[in-house]
C-alpha cells in the first residue's frame, strides 16, 4: 500500500489545487432586447440568434 514518506506542505498542496477553481459564465447582452444571455446561444427572452428568430417565445 502506498504511503507518503514526507508530509505534503501547504504550499505544495495549494500549488496542486491551483487549477481547480471555478470560472463564472461569460454573460453577454442580447443585441435585440438587451437581456443577459450566454454567448453562442439563442436569447431566452426574445428567441433570436444572429439577428434571426429561431425560437418562438410566448409573452406572458
Amino acid at each position: 500500500m502506498a504511503v507518503p514518506k514526507k508530509k505534503t506542505s501547504k504550499s505544495r498542496k495549494n500549488m496542486r489545487r491551483a487549477h481547480d477553481f471555478l470560472t463564472p459564465p461569460n454573460v453577454s447582452n442580447c443585441p435585440q432586447c438587451k437581456a443577459p444571455k450566454l454567448p453562442h446561444r439563442a436569447c431566452p427572452s426574445c428567441g433570436t440568434y444572429k439577428g434571426r428568430e429561431v425560437i418562438k417565445v410566448d409573452d406572458l
